[in-house]
């Protein structure tokens, strides 16, 4: 008997990973990681991922697996994620993937396009490029090479803007090109996906509760010990959602109130990228509404009424 796949997204603090455990306690299912973050170790508290208590209610996979210094990439954890999930599911047993990683549901659903390495000297010019000419007229630029990208990249995202003006002069071919040649890592009709979109004052509301909770509960410590190590600052895990601002309180460079205060902030931009995302690349995946887990699964159990039969 092979397993059944559900896919589960939300942005931070929407309340994802509770519905998740429901549903793998319901179904008998396995939890899999799909937080950039939450991949790391050492960092449990300040990405929010399962304690302790949760991975002993279902086994869980991907949650502190990998080193800080060891940066993954996307098409690592897709390659590891497959993996584990056709274990799962030659089981007989549920996957649930559950994150707010956009890319990495992105290409589990549609593939990964094998794009060539980009030169260090080329991501930089496009950096420097980008600052010279303002988000509209870079944009401008884009949509002559890459007119796809250009008009499905949400306002601000200067990361992926510059991404696709770098693979075309990279490569030559426009990084919707590549895309296109992709193929599904997920066989089709094998998953099930919803996200979860709650009211933009209530998350940021609990973003902010749950900065303020993470402190209490140890985060300061775990960023002591990740800065003791000197790791490079451009690997993933040093860029860490609340990191850069609590070490700057650990060096003694503001008070815990500002850092906490700027660590907020951030947190509620993190947020509004993950729900323009899931609004721009997961438009046809059903939505669950609100924040109450109790409403989440009962919202979920009317999307999938075979669950109750």
């Amino acid at each position: 008997m092979t397993g059944r796949i559900w896919l589960i997204a939300g942005p931070t603090a929407s309340g994802k990973s509770a519905l998740a455990l429901s549903l793998a306690e319901a179904v008998g299912g396995e939890i899999v990681n799909a937080d950039s973050m939450q991949l790391y170790a050492g960092l449990r508290v300040l990405t929010a991922g399962p304690p302790p208590e949760e991975r002993s209610q279902a086994p869980h996979h991907l949650f502190g697996a990998v080193d800080p210094a060891d940066g993954w990439s996307v098409g690592r954890w897709l390659r590891a994620a497959t993996e584990i999930i056709a274990d799962i599911r030659a089981r007989g047993r549920d996957a649930v993937v559950v994150g707010g990683t956009g890319l990495y549901f992105r290409a589990l659903t549609h593939g990964l396009a094998e794009i060539p390495a980009v030169a260090a000297d080329v991501r930089r010019a496009a950096g420097v490029e980008f600052e010279a000419l303002g988000e509209e007229a870079f944009r401008a630029r884009l949509a002559k090479a890459d007119p796809a990208a250009a008009a499905r990249i949400a306002p601000g995202d200067r990361q992926r803007l510059a991404r696709a003006w770098e693979v075309y002069v990279a490569t030559g071919t426009s990084l919707s090109d590549h895309q296109a040649r992709a193929e599904g890592a997920l066989p089709a009709g094998s998953w099930t996906g919803v996200a979860i979109d709650p009211p933009r004052a209530a998350l940021y509301a609990r973003c902010d509760a749950r900065l303020v909770g993470m402190v209490e509960l140890g985060a300061l410590d775990e960023v002591r010990a990740l800065m003791a190590r000197n790791l490079d600052p451009d690997l993933p895990a040093m860029k860490a959602v609340g990191m850069r601002e609590l070490a700057a309180h650990l060096r003694g460079e503001t008070t815990l109130e500002a850092a906490l205060a700027a660590a907020q902030q951030e947190t509620r931009r993190y947020a509004k990228r993950q729900t323009t995302w899931m609004r721009g690349q997961m438009a046809e995946w059903p939505r669950l509404t609100g924040l109450d887990p109790r409403d989440h699964w009962r919202q979920f159990l009317a999307l999938n009424p075979a669950l109750t039969a």
